[in-house]
């Protein structure tokens, strides 16, 4: 079976956990192929040597490009027409840039298995451009009436969808994400990296990983820092500016925490991601809205004890092993991190519960259970699938 994975995502300005999600599944789909099994990359238009330097990923062949560069393309995609991969029995879009393809008749068009990470382009517009939200529901509308399969990683964001989409539950596949080994191997310079990184002494600080934009929720993080008063820990963000203008430095000084009490390292690398990870106190995720909450898995599997709100996808994510406050409650947060601060016995139980947690998540599982999936749709044999994407 030769499936084609679009992985225009890693090539966008902001990649985001879209991106994330997009080269290590590809990865994990190459790992776990079959004999005689194949995965081929594809892009838009761009220069060949930008192509490659962006998007070749470990055992994936291409990436190969589609004759339209990407804004072009998304245009055409979204008024349903334009170019899609070729020579292939299966396509995988793992975000809702979705190729044009009718509705399938055996002996006709590849496969097609769409990814949606989350509903909130329904559920909470306000929280995108409203480019983005309008895009983003046209291109979901599109995909519930034409794909053969709607992954989607929570069963959160599966009964959000079947809310707002024309989806049976045939159609509806949950399949988790997992940590990256890049993020989880803290190499022997530790040490050196930290201290380049300026990071204040292991398990002294609070750590919130996320793209810079109204809907993750750093305006709670940061008022939270605040009622935690001078002797309180500092909150290092991790992740590039997305959209909304989010000034973080401003918006500190606005609420009145002290220069010394936040820092944002902005997007840096995975070895440097993981050592910030091993060395935090407490992940704190204030998000409004998540379809998954991939930091979450990334903090536990590293034994960091996690604060989630009470969106669905946190809380089904976390399970037991974090503590869950309200949405929008930043005095809830900062009960909840000073509570892990000062109860050590607390603190071991969600790291302990939290790694064991994490190992529930793996790549390798989410795509032996995409291999099966794609399998289901083309009538091939059966091969060894994991059920839900979980190890």
């Amino acid at each position: 079976m030769r499936v084609g994975f679009l992985v225009e995502q890693v090539l966008a300005p902001v990649p985001g956990g879209t991106g994330r999600y997009t080269a290590e599944l590809a990865a994990a789909l190459a790992r776990t192929a079959a004999p005689g099994d194949g995965v081929v990359g594809w892009c838009a238009l761009r220069p060949a040597p930008v192509a490659a330097a962006g998007a070749t990923i470990p055992g994936v062949l291409g990436p190969l490009r589609l004759p339209l560069p990407r804004r072009a393309l998304s245009q055409s995609w979204a008024r349903g027409v334009g170019p899609a991969p070729t020579g292939v029995d299966v396509i995988h879009a793992p975000t809702l840039l979705v190729p044009p393809l009718p509705r399938r008749r055996r002996g006709g068009r590849p496969g097609l298995v769409v990814t949606i990470h989350d509903a909130v382009p329904w559920t909470h517009p306000r929280t995108l451009t409203p480019h983005g939200a309008r895009w983003h529901q046209v291109m979901g509308a599109r995909a519930a009436a034409s794909a053969d399969a709607i992954v989607v990683p929570t069963r959160a964001v599966a009964d959000d969808l079947r809310q707002h989409l024309r989806l049976g539950d045939d159609r509806v596949h949950v399949i988790g994400e997992g940590a990256a080994d890049a993020v989880l191997r803290v190499g022997p310079d530790a040490d050196e990296r930290a201290a380049r990184l300026g990071l204040p002494p292991a398990g002294g600080y609070l750590l919130t990983l996320a793209t810079l934009e109204p809907r993750k929720g750093l305006d709670v993080a940061l008022e939270a820092v605040r009622l935690l008063g001078a002797d309180g820990p500092p909150l290092i963000h991790v992740g590039q500016p997305g959209w909304g203008g989010l000034d973080v430095v401003a918006e500190a000084a606005r609420l009145g925490v002290p220069h010394d009490r936040f820092r944002s390292l902005g997007r840096i690398d995975d070895a440097d991601l993981a050592v910030v990870l091993s060395r935090a106190g407490v992940l704190v995720a204030p998000s409004r809205s998540e379809g998954f909450g991939l930091p979450v898995v990334e903090a536990m599997a590293h034994g960091v004890p996690v604060v989630v709100t009470d969106v669905p996808a946190l809380v089904e994510v976390a399970g037991d092993a974090g503590l869950v406050v309200p949405v929008d409650d930043p005095a809830a947060l900062a009960a909840a991190v000073a509570k892990i601060r000062s109860d050590n016995a607390l603190r071991e139980r969600l790291s302990s519960s939290g790694r064991a947690r994490a190992t529930m998540y793996s790549w390798n599982a989410a795509a032996r259970s995409c291999w099966g999936l794609y399998r289901r749709i083309e009538g091939s044999p059966a091969v060894s699938v994991a059920g839900d994407g979980r190890a």
